[in-house]
């Protein structure tokens, strides 16, 4: 006998309770379908017909009142039977009706959210801008060193590679739980010459948004003073910071080249938070070889 689990829809009280039996889904790896046979294929498996489909997308639209959630029959048809995608208020009334997470069904048709982190390698931005580090897939990966060599020593700078004695990977999720205070990385745009060359353009940065009340004293010298990360009508920009009479001062490093600039605080600019971690090159990139 085939093991069976039920699907209940409970519908409002002009709409019927049913229970369909079905089997447990016995489907070839999704990743090997088509996206519309993979929806055709959850439909026949929840014992759904075109029509019925339609008819609880209709009542998203009119719950939403968005046309763009409600799909016809007859496009539904189309989108199962057809190299067809539907748009993205159909894939989400799709993923409402078949219960499928919104992103896996996105994935379906090519779209990986968590490829925009190396898209932002790719497309080498010219402004300065918050970048978001959240991750949509747990299954994303990175290489990291498992196992070092007995001989490595945490003292001396060295090179890690070669000091490396078992590569692995590990979900990057677990990475981002380990920080409780939920820090902001920000990139340094290309044409961001503002605190060159403590901050060089390109530079990724993590930004403590806790830390953001402007600290004025005299400082030792300029590795101690704290850089803000700021956001301005116009974009984002990062500096060392002054107050005074409801005015922020953003002060450049002197081989910068940049001029001051005075903004009305904080009207006109908000300090977003302190910098508290660099990642740089200190030499530039090559252009890839790559066509």
């Amino acid at each position: 006998m085939t093991e069976c689990s039920y699907i209940c829809v409970i519908g409002t009280p002009e709409r019927i309770i049913r229970c369909v039996p079905t089997p447990r889904l016995k489907l070839a790896d999704p990743y090997d379908l088509s996206a519309g046979k993979y929806l055709k294929d959850i439909r026949q498996h929840l014992g759904m017909a075109l029509r019925e489909v339609q008819e609880a997308s209709e009542v998203l639209a009119k719950q939403e009142n968005n046309e763009d959630l409600y799909i016809s029959a007859a496009r539904l048809d189309q989108i199962e039977n057809e190299a067809s995608a539907p748009g993205n208020h159909k894939l989400l009334s799709l993923s409402a009706i078949y219960g499928i997470d919104y992103l896996e069904l996105l994935s379906k048709y090519g779209v990986r959210p968590d490829s925009v982190h190396h898209y932002r390698r790719v497309l080498q931005q010219k402004r300065t801008h918050p970048v978001s580090r959240d991750l949509c897939n747990v299954e994303t990966t990175l290489t990291l060193p498992m196992k070092l060599d007995p001989r490595f020593r945490w003292e001396a700078t060295q090179f890690v590679n070669r000091m490396v004695a078992v590569w692995g990977e590990i979900p990057a999720s677990l990475l981002t739980n380990f920080n409780p205070r939920q820090h902001i990385l920000g990139f340094v745009g290309l044409e961001d010459n503002t605190m060159y060359p403590l901050l060089r353009p390109g530079a990724f940065i993590l930004v403590d948004g806790e830390k953001r009340k402007v600290i004025d004293r005299e400082w030792a010298n300029e590795h101690e003073r704290p850089i803000y990360f700021i956001e301005l009508r116009v974009g984002y920009r990062c500096a060392w910071c002054q107050v005074t009479d409801g005015m922020l001062t953003l002060v450049p490093h002197p081989l910068s080249g940049v001029h001051v600039e005075t903004f009305n605080f904080p009207d006109d600019a908000e300090i977003v938070g302190q910098v508290v971690g660099i990642a740089m090159r200190l030499v530039p990139s090559e252009p890839s070889s790559e066509q």
